[in-house]
C-alpha cells in the first residue's frame, strides 16, 4: 500500500482504536490480551485497506475484524474470573491466602477518568466479570446489542448470523448473565475525594480501624490471584487485623481503572525499595466503599504506565 493510502488509514481509522480496545477487553477480560487483538486487527485492516469497497462503514468493518479475532482468541480458552466468581466467600480470617496460577484471572483496565459516565458504567469490574460466563457469541452480541447499541441487522452481518438468530442468542444472554447492579449511586466529587483520601490514609498507617470506617457493612474484599475472598465489613476486619503486615508504609498512586477509582500500592523490600505489590480497585457508594479487588499481581503495573520503583 502507497504512502497517501496508509496517511489515509492511519487517519480514517486511528479515531476507532479506543473503542475497539474497550470492547475487545469486555470480549476477553484482558487489557494485555484486548491489546494484542486490536494491533492484529489494524494490522489485517492496513493490509486490506486498498481492497476496502465501502460496502460497510469503516467503523463496522474495523468491528468485523476484531470481534472475529476475539471470537478465535476465545476458542477453547478458559474463562477470566475474578475470585468471587469461582466459589463463595470465606470466614475464616486466618484462611490460606496462597495463589492459584492455574486460573487465567480477570485483568483491571486502564481508563481515562474523564470518560463519560455511561461508557465507564458499562467497564465496571463486575460487569466484565459478568459477561465472561457467556459463551463468546452470546457475549459478543450482548455487548454489540446492549452495551453499544447496534441494531440487531448490524450485529447479525458483523457475526456472519441471521437476525433471527442474533435475538435468539441475545435472549440466552440475557437470561444467563448473572444479575449485576448497575445503579451504584457514587458519593459527590467531594466526598469520594475525603473517602479515597481515608482510604489511603489508612493503608499508609496501617490503621485497621481507620479503613474499616469507610467500609460499608456489606463490603467485599478480593485479591485475585489468591482464591480467598470475604464477604461483610466484619469478616474483612478480622482478616485484616491479623495481617498487619499486608499494610501500612505503603505508598500509593492514585490511578483509574474500568473507569473506578483506584490505587497502585508499593510495598518495601528488604533492601528498602518501595516496589509494586498490588492494585486496588473501588467500588464508592454514599454509604462508603463497598468493594476492593485488589489484584496482586506486579505485571500489571506496566499497562497503567506505572513504574516498577516508587521514590
Amino acid at each position: 500500500m502507497n504512502a497517501e493510502l496508509t496517511a489515509e488509514f492511519t487517519e480514517r481509522a486511528g479515531v476507532f482504536r479506543q473503542e475497539l480496545l474497550a470492547f475487545c477487553y469486555r470480549m476477553l477480560g484482558s487489557a494485555a490480551d484486548a491489546e494484542e487483538v486490536v494491533q492484529e486487527t489494524y494490522l489485517s485492516a492496513w493490509r486490506s485497506y486498498d481492497t476496502f469497497e465501502g460496502r460497510s462503514s469503516l467503523r463496522t468493518w474495523l468491528y468485523r475484524i476484531a470481534a472475529r479475532a476475539c471470537l478465535k482468541a476465545l476458542e477453547g480458552a478458559r474463562r477470566r474470573p475474578l475470585p468471587s466468581g469461582i466459589a463463595g466467600p470465606s470466614s475464616d480470617p486466618d484462611a490460606a491466602v496462597a495463589r492459584d496460577t492455574e486460573v487465567t484471572w480477570l485483568q483491571p483496565f486502564p481508563s481515562d477518568p474523564a470518560d463519560i459516565v455511561e461508557a465507564r458504567a458499562t467497564m465496571r469490574l463486575a460487569l466484565v466479570a459478568a459477561f465472561q460466563h457467556l459463551p463468546p457469541r452470546q457475549r459478543a452480541v450482548l455487548i454489540l446489542r446492549d452495551v453499544l447499541d447496534w441494531r440487531a441487522a448490524e450485529v447479525a452481518e458483523l457475526l456472519d448470523m441471521t437476525t433471527t438468530a442474533v435475538n435468539s442468542a441475545l435472549q440466552r444472554a440475557r437470561a444467563r448473565l448473572p444479575l449485576v447492579p448497575d445503579d451504584v449511586t457514587e458519593p459527590s466529587e467531594p466526598q469520594q475525594r475525603a473517602l479515597l483520601d481515608r482510604y489511603v490514609t489508612a493503608f499508609e498507617r496501617a490503621d485497621v480501624t481507620g479503613l474499616v470506617a469507610v467500609l460499608t457493612e456489606d463490603a467485599s474484599w478480593e485479591m485475585p490471584p489468591v482464591p480467598t475472598w470475604f464477604a461483610g465489613r466484619d469478616a474483612i476486619v478480622a482478616f485484616l487485623a491479623g495481617r498487619q503486615r499486608m499494610i501500612g508504609c505503603m505508598p500509593a498512586i492514585p490511578i483509574t481503572a474500568n473507569g473506578q477509582p483506584a490505587f497502585a500500592f508499593y510495598a518495601r523490600d528488604t533492601a528498602g525499595v518501595h516496589r509494586p505489590h498490588a492494585l486496588h480497585v473501588l467500588t464508592l457508594t454514599t454509604a462508603g466503599i463497598s468493594r476492593i479487588v485488589s489484584f496482586q499481581d506486579p505485571g500489571l503495573f506496566p499497562l497503567f504506565g506505572l513504574p516498577m520503583v516508587c521514590r
